[in-house]
């Protein structure tokens, strides 16, 4: 074989394992450093990015570097650079600070690289993901024949909802898509939904006007009574109905909406009928919080992201779906190259992607670890700080603009602190807590959750003083 022209370079692609392990072992103990430099210091972004630009216009990559520099470089920039979701300050979206398993299961992953289109190539990590599908579903109550995959995202998993339903609706969706229907395909849910939606319209090739918003109650969720009027007045003016979502745990708000109502008018019109759980979803693994669900069993599909409340690293969500054989109806294909027997399990027979990660391994990791004892103890636990937050707040005279049951708190300042949007900036840049402005039913509001697994009552503390000091004036 000939050698290469630059033989140390081509090296440091696959070095010996004694270099390999050299640099495993200083990794680790880079992060066991960095961990209580980030928990302890801000959560907001610090880094100068005039400089940061400028040296990374250093890596022009016609000359090899030392991996270890490198390394160390960009160590460096992450600490500095990203709001630090890992900080157990950080009361912002959804994304929470990873759990240990999780963040081991990436690396497992990465070492074996297993590619998870085929259960012929890749047949444990197929069999994990399924078994772990499984295990959701019937904790969701979907029944034995429940199926599904794993998703880069809720948006993946939304979409894939979707195209079951125009599937469903419609046979010559396949092969002619939204040409096949009688009339322009509409489909529903709450205007306080994930409006990612938008796109997964515009992706689907129906249009983002494919798409009805729905009014709400006045606090939060949708409206059965709005929804029944939309769907009859489309009928009316020539649309295809095809698809009723229900959202568990609204992102500015936290709400669910009235699941078995958005059911009823769903079987009632034979429209597929989608929960987007892919937060509140988690709520399934506490027993406590389980009936707040109550009614997502009659779904024909579910989307629950694993990166958010189930503490795993981005991004791991599931789809859903007591409708297998659609699923793969939807998503078939057949080639010569593929080394599969057209598995009923092949996740690139039931899924937008073909090359996968082995993204379940995290949840898997999580599950077994953990259980769902503590799983449920982890959902409880976000529930009781944001509890805890929301009592300090109004103790001084701050008002509940939201009634979550789940880990989103949604106030509005008394007036001496300004408007939202102003305190929040000036909380985010002081650096000691991370939260959110939004808008709920037509309020702006500050938007605090619990996410992340270790938050102490110092650092409830923190936050609430963050939130508190243009008043006080306490340092």
């Amino acid at each position: 074989m000939p050698e290469s022209p630059l033989p140390h370079a081509v090296a440091a692609m696959f070095p010996p394992a004694s270099e390999r392990a050299d640099v495993d072992a200083w990794l680790s103990r880079a992060f066991a450093d960095l961990a209580p430099l980030i928990q302890a210091g801000p959560v907001a972004p610090t880094i100068d990015m005039d400089a940061f630009r400028t040296q990374l216009r250093g890596f022009d990559f016609e000359r090899p570097l030392a991996f270890e520099g490198v390394l160390q470089w960009t160590l460096q920039q992450m600490q500095h650079g990203i709001v630090q979701m890992s900080n157990p300050r950080y009361f912002g979206l959804f994304n929470p600070g990873a759990a240990f398993p999780a963040q081991c299961a990436d690396r497992v992953a990465a070492f074996f690289n297993p590619q998870l289109a085929s259960s012929a190539s890749s047949p444990v990590p197929v069999e994990i993901e399924s078994h772990v599908i499984r295990a959701m579903a019937h904790r969701a109550g979907l029944g034995p024949d429940a199926t599904g995959h794993f998703a880069t995202g809720g948006s993946e998993a939304n979409y894939t909802a979707l195209i079951l339903a125009l599937t469903a609706a419609h046979p010559g969706f396949a092969s002619d898509g939204a040409r096949a229907f009688s009339g322009p395909p509409k489909f529903y849910t709450s205007r306080e939904c994930h409006i990612a939606w938008l796109k997964i319209a515009h992706q689907a090739g129906i249009g983002r006007s494919a798409l009805r918003l729905i009014d709400t109650d006045g606090h939060g969720r949708l409206d059965p009574e709005a929804l029944a009027r939309a769907i009859a007045a489309d009928r009316a003016g020539g649309a295809v109905p095809v698809m009723v979502v229900a959202t568990a745990g609204t992102t500015g708000g936290g709400m669910i909406d009235p699941l078995h109502g958005c059911a009823d008018i769903a079987r009632a019109g034979k429209l597929w009928f989608h929960v987007d759980a892919a937060w509140g979803g988690a709520a399934l693994a506490a027993e406590r919080l389980r009936p707040l669900l109550d009614g997502i069993e009659r779904a024909d599909s579910i989307t629950i992201d694993a990166h958010k409340w189930l503490a795993t690293t981005m991004g791991c969500a599931m789809f859903i779906t007591s409708h297998g054989a659609l699923l793969s109806e939807a998503f078939h294909a057949s080639t010569s190259f593929m080394p599969s027997s057209l598995a009923a399990s092949d996740p690139y027979l039931n899924s937008v992607q073909w090359s996968r990660r082995f993204l379940g391994l995290r949840l898997f990791f999580v599950l077994a670890t953990a259980g769902w004892e503590g799983i449920g103890a982890h959902v409880e636990r976000s529930v009781a700080v944001v509890a805890r937050v929301r009592d300090a707040l109004v103790a001084r005279g701050w008002t509940v603009a939201n009634d979550s049951p789940l880990a989103v708190l949604d106030v509005v300042p008394p007036a001496a602190l300004g408007e939202v949007r102003t305190l929040v900036r000036r909380v985010v840049a002081a650096g000691r807590a991370w939260v959110a402005p939004t808008n709920f039913e037509g309020r702006d509001v500050v938007r605090i959750c619990a996410t992340h697994g270790e938050t102490s009552e110092s650092d409830i503390a923190a936050l609430v003083a963050s939130l508190d000091l243009p008043m006080t004036g306490r340092p």
